[in-house]
């Protein structure tokens, strides 16, 4: 298992049921592929840097977990077919 970092931009305009439901679909997707999370951490609403989809912000949220290395496409797939989340990026991190 691997230590990984995951940013993803959530859509501004959904409510704070909605951002839960994703953020927790999130969890059960990487959950499901045996992974284990250390940290989850809402950074809030920020502005972005360019327009995504004619949005100027977005709810930027930090994910912090361990995977196995087959686990990551999978994921990058459900993430980008997940119409609320605008942006995504899974990094992985050295100890």
């Amino acid at each position: 298992m691997r230590n990984y970092e995951i940013v993803f931009i959530v859509h501004p305009d959904l409510d704070e049921n909605a951002l839960n439901e994703t953020v927790e679909k999130v969890k059960g997707w990487i959950t499901a592929e045996g992974g284990e999370i250390t940290k989850v951490e809402p950074w809030g609403k920020r502005k972005l840097a360019y327009a995504i989809r004619k949005r100027r912000e977005g709810y930027y949220i930090l994910i912090e977990a361990n995977m196995p290395p087959t686990a990551v496409a999978p994921l990058e797939r459900k993430m980008r077919l997940h119409e609320p989340i605008m942006r995504y990026l899974v990094t992985r991190t050295d100890e």
